[in-house]
């Protein structure tokens, strides 16, 4: 069959572009990477690229997505997502875990108990993306996260040490292999020791060979032993490897380590080609044909997805790229289509819009029901409750606040724009109202604090600071909103309690100028679950509501 397609139609498969989740042009909240439904059309039936990253929209909608995504496309494709903490954390409605980082926490003390919840943990995650038509997971994260000034890693790691990584990253990765979904290890060879984020900039990972053996490269061997079937490549430049072209680039690299010297036979993936650490130097049409050179399979999110689908071809035809090479990396694409299931006929059945028949069956394999079922929400919460930690005086006596005084509830976030996780009805904001606190929310483009501290302004405080690495944030650590907050709350005697939803290594911050009496409560989780969670152990809730 590879052999009677044509060389767009070859190189077409290659690509993954991102897309919406919502079904709406209407809706689409990032349209410099996220193509109108024509535009999107025109890719998937005349072009026939081989795939679509989604994001947004929710779990139902998103059903409804794939399915009219694979009757649009000239062949069938591979519908990927970000889904690194559960289906729930790009879709709402569905499962939503703590981030893998919460599942290291509980390994420190019953490594069995650790093991269990990731192979739960990558088997819901299967299930509930087969339910709304998705079959290829981008997770499970396997870098190695020490350093704690990592910005975009940060607790999407497994952890801190590369034998706990490795471990629980297999166990993920044996849950998600008892279905037919795609896994992959990312980012290759090891983003956890960097403090740039290269979705900004180009990280530079200076370490020696006997040194990138020994840190970076076990969890993913430990990954590929347990079957994973892509592996994703970091934008990162390793001078001990290859001085001049970074990891997604490079040949001695993807060709040279991961498939000679540690012999994986899988998808070898791109992060996203739009990512500032290679477009700001290489353009998006020439990454693309950089990336393809260098061994990469699967060229995902260009900017120019037909741009970049020419560019590649006129490599080809140039004699920089052999068509051998493209058809190589088109057999492991179709290789993993038919793993997950899918039809691949000769010729391709027309387009479903057009009369044809379907070339995949995936309403059949649509299942809303498999979504949040109370096994799963409760492994979730079992997780985000066993990783807690907390100290003070606990429960916290709620006192009652004089005439001329308020109790304030102060929540601090990166961005109260994109906060999706917060809302009047979520326990951050609704449960303290309960015991009387008036929300303050702010974010580090609020203005500079006022140092009034005279008596009649004086406010009981709890403090909730929701911070954790994020994309395109530059930094993991405090921000200067947060910090200037704590230093003034503690100065006037105002901080009762302190509630950090996200990074430890924001806890680790505060501790040592924290007040022993003073309650805290950390949860690696931001979601509502994980604030409820944390709410009942700072006011003594039982989890019904009663103090």
């Amino acid at each position: 069959m590879i052999d009677n397609l044509s060389l767009p139609e070859l190189v077409a498969q290659m690509f993954v572009v991102r897309a919406s989740g919502c079904l709406f042009d209407h809706q689409i909240r990032y349209p410099e990477w996220e193509p109108t439904a024509s535009k999107l059309r025109y890719y998937l039936e005349k072009l026939g690229v081989g795939g679509v990253i989604l994001v947004g929209g929710s779990a139902a909608e998103l059903a409804v997505r794939s399915h009219q995504l694979q009757s649009w496309a000239k062949f069938p494709l591979l519908l990927a997502a970000d889904i690194e903490e559960g289906v729930g954390q790009r879709f709402a409605g569905a499962t939503w875990f703590g981030p893998p980082m919460a599942i290291a926490e509980v390994a420190r003390h019953d490594a069995g108990k650790a093991d269990q919840y990731a192979e739960q943990m990558g088997a819901v995650t299967a299930i509930e993306a087969r339910a709304i038509g998705l079959n290829w997971i981008l997770a499970p994260v396997v870098d190695v996260n020490n350093n704690p000034d990592n910005p975009v890693i940060n607790v999407r790691a497994f952890g801190e040490t590369p034998e706990i990584v490795g471990k629980l990253a297999a166990a993920f990765i044996r849950g998600a292999g008892e279905h037919p979904v795609l896994t992959t290890a990312k980012h290759f060879p090891g983003h956890g020791d960097t403090a740039v984020d290269s979705h900004l900039e180009l990280p530079v990972l200076p370490h020696s060979p006997a040194r990138l053996a020994q840190v970076e490269l076990p969890s993913f061997v430990e990954a590929m032993a347990a079957g994973v079937d892509a592996v994703m490549s970091a934008h990162l430049l390793i001078p001990a490897w290859d001085a001049e072209f970074p990891a997604t680039l490079s040949r001695k690299i993807l060709i040279g380590k991961l498939r000679e010297e540690l012999g994986f036979e899988g998808l070898i993936v791109t992060d996203a080609l739009v990512m500032g650490a290679i477009a700001n130097k290489y353009g998006a049409n020439e990454a693309a044909v950089l990336a393809a050179e260098a061994g990469a399979d699967v060229l995902l999110m260009p900017l120019d997805a037909e741009g970049a689908i020419l560019a590649v071809c006129e490599a080809v035809t140039q004699g920089r790229l052999s068509i051998s090479q493209i058809k190589d990396s088109v057999k492991r694409i179709w290789k993993a289509k038919i793993k997950v299931g899918m039809l691949i006929s000769d010729p391709p059945q027309p387009p479903l819009a057009k009369g044809g028949s379907k070339n995949l069956q995936s309403m059949e394999l649509i299942d809303l029901s498999l979504l949040a079922n109370p096994q799963a929400r409760a492994t979730a919460v079992d997780i985000l409750r066993d990783s807690l930690k907390f100290g003070g005086n606990l429960p916290l006596q709620v006192p009652k606040a004089p005439e001329n005084q308020l109790l304030r509830n102060l929540i601090v976030v990166d961005d109260v724009l994109g906060c999706e996780f917060l809302g009047n009805h979520t326990p951050a904001i609704a449960l303290p109202e309960q015991f009387g606190y008036e929300l303050q929310l702010i974010d580090d483009r609020t203005v500079a604090i006022a140092e009034n501290t005279s008596a009649e302004n004086f406010s009981p405080t709890l403090l909730q600071i929701f911070i954790r690495g994020n994309c395109f944030r530059g930094s993991a650590g405090l921000t200067e909103a947060a910090q200037d907050w704590f230093k003034k709350l503690l100065k006037t005697g105002e901080l009762q309690a302190v509630l950090i939803y996200g990074s430890p290594y924001v806890l680790e911050q505060f501790l040592p100028h924290l007040p022993p009496s003073i309650p805290y409560v950390f949860c690696y989780g931001q979601m509502p679950a994980a604030q409820s969670i944390a709410l009942e152990v700072l006011f003594g809730i039982d989890g019904t509501g009663n103090a």
